[in-house]
């Protein structure tokens, strides 16, 4: 009998609720007050989330940021910058003690991913877990993704989706993009460079090195087509049953709250 989960869509919210709901199921994982539980989403307006432990300062183009409409925030888990728009965003929060959950950050990553790795497939595309072995040096750069870490999404030798994790609390949170479609002028943009040459020669290199959905996709998909088709994929790769849950009011207002006080905090945001 496989194990149940909950399920939510919160659909398109800001960037600041979106980091905030996150932490609040964190919260009441933590308070015995919900099972494991996966959450899918979306941005409006489109967001650029950072890094917790990521700096701004030469390295994220706050202006032409908010020059396209785009929120900012700081994410709770680590890695580097990453545009929220045209993507499924995905968080799954569950306890560490969870039977499930391996001690290793990075062993965790391959389970959660076996979600990811199934939704690919229903999608039809040939998608594989980066390995050590299969990993890049750093570029350097301040964008998530211009390179693939342990077990993220690799299709075509590009990585297909980014991920990031934090423990607190004894809880997992890891949440990540799967973007349907990737606009990489606008994303360069979002970045600081020495000269403009040197941000053309970056942008150009990217293609070899990310892919979205809709890129390597026979015929475009749908955000409904891609969310039916990771949620069967995180049933199959995590071989769990998703059943809906209706956020609290409490839980709701918690997020609210957090999302007032810390994530639209620039202080919080651009303290690094």
């Amino acid at each position: 009998m496989t194990e149940e989960w909950l399920f939510v869509d919160t659909g398109d919210q800001s960037a600041a609720f979106n980091m905030a709901f996150d932490e609040a199921l964190l919260n009441w994982v933590h308070q015995g007050k919900l099972k494991p539980i996966l959450r899918f989403y979306g941005w409006k307006p489109a967001g650029l989330s950072l890094g917790y432990f990521q700096k701004t300062k030469n390295r994220i183009n706050i202006d032409a940021a908010k020059s396209h409409g785009f929120d900012i925030v700081r994410r709770p888990t680590g890695g580097l910058a990453v545009l929220h728009d045209n993507e499924l965003t995905y968080s799954v929060v569950i306890s560490e003690a969870h039977e499930k959950m391996p001690s290793s950050i990075t062993a965790a990553y391959k389970v959660l991913s076996m979600g990811l790795l199934e939704g690919y497939r229903k999608l039809n595309l040939q998608a594989s877990l980066a390995e050590p072995k299969n990993i890049p040096g750093k570029s350097g750069t301040a964008v998530c993704f211009e390179e693939p870490s342990w077990y993220e999404l690799v299709v075509d030798g590009r990585k297909a989706a980014g991920s990031a994790q934090t423990r607190q609390k004894g809880v997992i949170l890891q949440h990540g993009s799967i973007p349907l479609e990737i606009d990489d002028e606008v994303l360069f943009h979002l970045f600081e460079f020495p000269n403009e040459r040197i941000r053309e020669r970056a942008r150009k290199a990217f293609g070899d090195k990310a892919v979205a959905i809709n890129q390597v996709a026979q015929s475009p998909f749908s955000l409904t087509e891609v969310k039916q088709a990771f949620k069967e994929g995180f049933e199959k790769g995590l071989d769990i049953t998703l059943t809906p849950y209706e956020p609290d009011k409490e839980l709701l207002e918690e997020a609210r709250q957090l999302a007032l006080e810390k994530y639209n905090n620039p202080e919080y945001n651009f303290s690094r």
